[in-house]
C-alpha cells in the first residue's frame, strides 16, 4: 500500500516564478514527495531556468505553456497529464509557488486527500490576523459572504490555492470544471456543490511575502471572472422581471379598454381589482416559464426531468403571484402608479423567491435526504 509520499502529485502552477518555487520544491524532495508537477503557463525567458533548476536537480515534471492561458487552464493541463499517463496517482495537491503554503500544511493536505477520497481538501487561512494584506481580508471576506448568500456554500477561505481532490474526483469532474483563469478556483466550488462533494477544510499558516505582491491576481478582472456565475443570475433575474413589466404594461393597455380598473373580484376575502388580477397572471406565466428554463439550467445546472421540479417552481409562482397581486393592490397606495409599485414590490419577492429556489425548488432529492 502506497503512502501520500508516493501516490499524491503537488501541482504547482507558475508564471514567472523566482527561487521561492526552487527552494518550495527542494523541501518537497526533501520530504519525500516523488511526483512534483510544475506547470510553466507562458513565463519570460528568464524566469525559465526556475523550472529548468527543479527538472534536472529535483526531477520535477515540467509542463510548458507557450503563452499565459490563467492559473485555471494551467491546472487543468496538469489534471489531464496525471489522468492520461500517471496511473499509479491517486490523487494530487494543488499548491502556489512563492512560498504561501508551508510544508507542514502540504503534508497534512496530502494525508487528507488519501484518507478522504471523496472530500474536495481545502487548506484555509486564517483572515483575522492584521497582518494580512487589506485586499487580501476584503476580498476573502465579501466573496466569503457573498457565496453564501447566493450559493448555500458556507466556506471559510474561498480562494486558497491549497486544494487535495482524489483521482476519481478530478476524472469526474474538476478536469471538465469550466474557467480559465482564477475563476476556475471558484468554480471548483459551485462544481462541488451543484454534485455534493463534501467540502473539507483544515486552517493552514497563513504566509503573505512582500505584501503579497508576487500574485498575479488582478482584483478587478480577475472578481468579475469569479463573479461571473452570480452576474448570470442577476442578469437572468433582471431579465425576467423586465420582461414580467413588460408584460404587465402591454396587457394593462389591452385589457383597460375592454375590462376597465372598477370591477372587483373577491380573493381569499378580499376585494381586488380584475384588471390588476388578469394583468399580473398572464405576466407571471410568460416571464415564470422564461425564468423557470434559464434558472434551471443556467444557475441551479438542475438536468433532472422529475416533473415535481415544475410543480413545485410553479407552486412557488402562485404564491408569488398572489402576494404580489395583493400587494400592489393593497400597500405603497401612496404611489399612483401601480407598475412602480408591482416594481418595489416584486424586487423583494424576487430576492426571497431566489433563495426558496436554491433550497426547495431545485434542490436536487438525494441532498435533501442528507447524503
Amino acid at each position: 500500500m502506497g503512502t501520500y509520499k508516493t501516490d499524491i502529485a503537488i501541482v504547482i502552477p507558475a508564471l514567472n516564478p523566482d527561487g521561492r518555487m526552487v527552494a518550495l520544491v527542494k523541501e518537497l524532495k526533501d520530504a519525500g514527495f516523488e511526483n512534483v508537477i510544475l506547470v510553466d503557463d507562458g513565463s519570460e525567458i528568464e524566469n525559465r531556468a526556475y523550472f529548468k533548476a527543479c527538472k534536472e536537480n529535483y526531477g520535477c515534471y515540467v509542463i510548458r505553456h507557450v503563452i499565459n492561458f490563467g492559473k485555471g487552464m494551467a491546472l487543468k493541463s496538469a489534471f489531464n497529464h496525471i489522468l492520461d499517463n500517471c496511473p499509479d496517482i491517486a490523487g494530487t495537491v494543488t499548491a502556489d509557488c512563492d512560498g504561501q503554503h508551508v510544508l507542514k500544511d502540504i503534508v497534512t493536505c496530502a494525508k487528507l486527500t488519501l484518507e478522504k477520497p471523496d472530500h474536495l481538501i481545502l487548506g484555509c487561512r486564517q483572515f483575522d490576523n492584521g497582518d494580512i494584506p487589506l485586499r487580501s481580508r476584503f476580498g476573502n471576506k465579501f466573496t466569503k459572504q457573498f457565496i453564501k448568500l447566493l450559493c448555500g456554500i458556507n466556506i471559510s477561505d474561498t480562494q486558497t490555492g491549497l486544494r487535495g481532490m482524489s483521482r476519481s474526483l478530478i476524472r469526474e469532474h474538476f478536469a471538465q470544471t469550466k474557467g480559465e483563469r482564477f475563476e476556475y478556483e471558484m468554480n471548483m466550488l459551485l462544481c462541488a456543490r451543484e454534485h455534493l462533494i463534501p467540502i473539507q477544510e483544515f486552517p493552514i499558516q497563513t504566509v503573505y511575502l512582500e505584501n503579497n505582491e508576487s500574485s498575479h491576481f488582478n482584483p478587478f478582472v480577475d472578481s468579475i471572472r469569479i463573479y461571473k456565475v452570480f452576474f448570470t443570475f442577476m442578469l437572468i433575474s433582471f431579465s425576467s422581471f423586465i420582461f414580467d413589466i413588460a408584460l404587465y404594461y402591454l396587457f394593462g393597455r389591452l385589457l383597460s379598454p375592454i375590462i376597465g380598473s372598477k370591477i372587483q373580484v373577491s380573493l381569499f376575502g378580499l376585494q381586488i381589482s380584475l384588471l390588476i388580477l388578469l394583468r399580473s397572471v398572464l405576466s407571471r406565466l410568460g416571464s415564470s416559464l422564461y425564468n423557470f428554463t434559464l434558472n434551471k439550467n443556467r444557475v441551479f445546472h438542475n438536468d433532472s426531468k422529475d416533473i415535481t421540479i415544475l410543480l413545485k417552481y410553479y407552486a412557488l409562482c402562485i404564491c408569488q403571484l398572489i402576494l404580489s397581486s395583493l400587494l400592489v393592490d393593497k400597500a405603497l397606495t401612496f404611489i399612483a402608479s401601480t407598475t412602480i409599485r408591482k416594481c418595489i414590490i416584486d424586487t423583494i419577492l424576487f430576492a426571497v423567491s431566489f433563495l426558496i429556489q436554491r433550497e426547495w425548488v431545485f434542490k436536487p432529492a438525494h441532498e435533501k435526504s442528507g447524503r
